[in-house]
């Protein structure tokens, strides 16, 4: 029963990608007999259209867009569900880190280095799903550990403090806060703490500004259109060294709390154990 909801489900997002059951048939290698049927038993258990057919194509109903995101979850679980599951009948059962901002993409990785030169090879996942919950990824079982910046209300999981992210306010040109007119400002939204500390060097009456939802996006956007933005002080170093970026005068760091975030009934709390030394010693690096 469960394959075939997940084959259900993988079929939904396949004809949603490919606009025509024709086209989600030929990419899964399937027949468009059994897309059709799939997709009927999809929709009588759900009880709605999830496809509106017409002669431009197939597009998603509005339950279908609905729908979407809860395929999509569905089907990150089966992944992270069916390659544990293989890693265990292999012996080798991975640590899954995810990371709540795209600032700490790097720190996943140099962890991952730190892990295999440090400690000997730990078989690992690194998630870059910046869409996912990551406190309710932890609490799910779908992660094994999160780096965060903000820790979930009531939640049962042990947090270990990192050392803070520190984050510099640079711009395309010289600029001094208090004197210069201010240009556009790059707004990546770090959470409430990082609002709060914004809210008192750049108050949101006082900035026009544009959001991105990742910092290297962010960066490059401020590189080839020009503005200002606060990102993380590592990835500014190369530019501002170049003459490329200038630190806006007068404008305070920003602290960006960093926190690793874990289920402390862990069957792999003893992995995880190395991975907060790694991250604590890549931090103070």
């Amino acid at each position: 029963m469960i394959a075939m909801q997940i084959s259900a489900f993988k079929t939904f997002l396949a004809i949603e990608a490919a606009g025509s059951f024709h086209g989600a048939a030929r990419a899964l290698n399937v027949t468009q007999t059994a897309v059709s049927a799939r997709i009927k038993a999809l929709e009588e258990a759900l009880g709605t259209p999830l496809f509106d057919r017409g002669p431009g194509g197939t597009r998603l109903s509005e339950a279908g867009r609905q729908f979407r995101p809860y395929a999509e979850q569905m089907m990150r679980t089966w992944e992270f569900v069916a390659g544990d599951l293989k890693a265990s009948l292999a012996g080798r059962v991975p640590l899954r880190l995810g990371a709540q901002l795209s600032v700490w993409d790097p720190l996943l990785v140099d962890v991952a280095v730190w892990l295999e030169e440090v400690q000997g090879t730990v078989p690992f996942t690194l998630n870059y799903d910046h869409a996912m919950d990551m406190g309710e990824a932890v609490a799910r079982r779908l992660l094994d550990l999160a780096i965060v910046n903000e820790v979930p209300a009531g939640a049962r999981q042990a947090v270990e403090e990192l050392p803070p992210e520190r984050l510099v306010l640079v711009a395309d040109r010289p600029l001094r806060l208090g004197r210069d007119a201010l240009p556009l400002f790059i707004n990546l939204e770090f959470g409430a703490e990082y609002d709060a500390q914004l809210q008192e060097v750049l108050p949101a009456r006082s900035r026009q500004h544009i959001v991105l939802g990742n910092a290297l996006m962010g960066l490059r956007y401020l590189r080839k259109r020009g503005g200002m933005g606060y990102f993380p002080a590592y990835m500014a170093e190369e530019a501002l060294a170049a003459g490329d970026l200038h630190a806006v005068g007068g404008a305070p760091e920003i602290r960006l709390s960093c926190r690793a975030l874990y289920l402390p009934d862990n069957p792999a709390r003893e992995h995880i154990r190395q991975v907060v030394r790694g991250l604590q010693e890549v931090r103070r690096g």
